[in-house]
């Protein structure tokens, strides 16, 4: 676990203090739930790239299996130089 420093409102700072004594919880448990439910709530962003290259004759796993396809292969027969060769 890592330690912290937060720096609160004084009315905020009371509020935290008399629920800690309320639930008889310390405040670094409040605020760490209080923390984690705020971050599990948040919706995840997606990356921007997704769909941008949309192509409905092409389905997610025949891209998987042509990338398998193609790394399976040897370097000569991708068409790469051999080690030690020039093209």
């Amino acid at each position: 676990m890592q330690k912290t420093t937060l720096y609160l409102p004084d009315a905020l700072n009371q509020q935290l203090k008399l629920e800690a004594k309320r639930q008889n919880k310390s405040q670094a448990e409040l605020i760490r739930g209080a923390l984690a439910g705020y971050v599990q709530s948040r919706p995840r962003t997606l990356p921007r790239s997704l769909g941008v290259a949309d192509d409905a004759g092409v389905s997610a796993a025949e891209s998987e299996d042509w990338i398998h396809r193609r790394w399976s292969e040897a370097p000569t027969e991708r068409g790469e130089p051999q080690p030690g060769r020039k093209r």
